[in-house]
């Protein structure tokens, strides 16, 4: 029992109260662009960037595309990028993924009254990895420890897309996963949505010029919500799906 105590003692207060809340150390989230003039004709940042995730004229990042890696920090010589301990980076949209230089940070992902009011008190969801590196899917599977317990909002995961409200798509979608997915998702019963986790679900991330790709089945069904990161933080998600049903 003294044991025990002592690991209890060591290890601290592991739960979360209020994961919108929760600042996590060392992480580096959603990043913030100065509005400070960029030398003549310097393209460093775009050319470091591995995804072509930064457009110039005015400087951006698109959160789809960008996988953190901080390369346009270390080869920006005016230092306009800086990559904070924000997590709330989810989207209502693709347009909503996209941060500019001195200009406001993404706007927050509005409720959506038609999904509180089916799914505001109970949702379940189905993960799918469509080629996915195993990166979404730890945190995703994260979600469900005594740390951020997403169950305490009536959020689960289920085995069976029969049983799901929700697919939550990771990875690039590849072409040998594209009929597992459309499979899935013709599983699932009205109503039903989409949520694209990472970088490879939004865009293909480092792998969107591959030609094993097959990201049909995005064209033809829209996710209503999409989760920037590599992998995104769980609670970028938890903050994400909260702020979509209107929770808390």
């Amino acid at each position: 029992m003294f044991d025990s105590l002592k690991v209890r003692l060591n290890q601290g207060w592991q739960y979360i109260p209020d994961p919108r809340r929760a600042v996590p150390a060392g992480f580096k989230g959603r990043p913030v662009i100065s509005a400070a003039p960029c030398g003549t004709g310097c393209t460093k940042c775009a050319d470091a960037c591995p995804t072509k995730a930064i457009g110039l004229e005015p400087v951006r990042i698109d959160l789809g595309r960008c996988i953190f890696c901080t390369e346009c920090v270390a080869v920006c010589p005016e230092k306009k990028f800086e990559f904070t301990p924000e997590t709330r980076m989810g989207a209502a949209s693709r347009s909503g993924l996209t941060v500019s230089a001195g200009g406001p940070p993404p706007s927050p992902v509005d409720a959506s009254a038609a999904l509180k009011s089916l799914f505001g008190r109970s949702l379940k969801l189905r993960q799918v990895s469509a080629g996915g590196c195993n990166g979404c899917e730890l945190e995703l599977n994260a979600l469900a420890n005594v740390n951020f317990d997403l169950q305490r909002y009536g959020i689960e995961w289920v085995a069976s897309p029969r049983h799901a409200d929700g697919l939550v798509l990771t990875g690039p979608l590849t072409q040998n996963m594209a009929d597992a997915v459309q499979l899935s998702w013709d599983a699932m019963p009205e109503p039903r949505f989409v949520v694209a986790f990472g970088a490879c679900a939004i865009s293909g991330g480092p792998f969107m010029e591959s030609p094993v790709l097959d990201r049909g089945f995005l064209d033809r069904v829209g996710p209503v919500l999409y989760v920037p990161g590599c992998p995104p933080h769980p609670l970028t998600f938890v903050s994400a799906i909260l702020d979509l049903l209107g929770v808390g």
